[in-house]
């Protein structure tokens, strides 16, 4: 049968999200409340990797979990950017970071059981060194760091974001022998 939506209403909104309430009839033919995010931006996350495949990490205090947090550089994408151009941006923006090679290595949906939200991950190559220039919001400290090193972050838990996690473990099937 699947979801049947009865009526809907937002019940908080921002520049980047509204959480909307649904009155449902769910797959079983029972009547629910269903709460979901809807995202007005999509995540786009970025992989800079050199020759010598180093990555390259931001820190920061994230608020909603109240710690520090490891990261790829990452960030929204406007609706009406392309996924790729905002990619550039907040790779620029947070690591001082270009490229000359792009590759989109993967899309997701970081929890889909609550959120719309859709995230690109770009492998960026051939990178030259420039300034940062972060926004208000951002305090970053900034890693570079073997792959090997990011990817034993993962694994002891020092990276814990659902999109950097995929996106290191996807780059280590492509980039390492030894991950396949």
């Amino acid at each position: 049968m699947g979801w049947k939506q009865l009526s809907s209403r937002v019940v908080f909104e921002n520049d980047w999200m509204a959480v909307r309430e649904d009155h449902v009839v769910n797959p079983g033919g029972g009547e629910n409340r269903y709460a979901y995010v809807h995202f007005k931006n999509r995540a786009v996350a970025i992989i800079p990797l050199d020759d010598e495949l180093n990555v390259w990490l931001v820190g920061q205090q994230r608020y909603t979990l109240g710690q520090w947090s490891w990261e790829l550089p990452m960030g929204g994408a406007p609706l009406e950017e392309l996924p790729l151009e905002a990619a550039k941006r907040e790779l620029k923006e947070e690591t001082g970071l270009s490229a000359e090679r792009w590759t989109e290595i993967m899309q997701l949906h970081p929890s889909n059981s609550i959120t719309d939200e859709i995230g690109y991950v770009y492998l960026a190559e051939e990178l030259t060194d420039g300034e940062t220039d972060f926004e208000e919001t951002e305090d970053l400290e900034i890693r570079k760091l073997p792959l090997d090193d990011a990817l034993m972050m993962v694994r002891d838990g020092s990276i814990s974001d659902a999109i950097s996690v995929a996106a290191l473990l996807r780059i280590a099937e492509i980039k390492t022998p030894s991950a396949r």
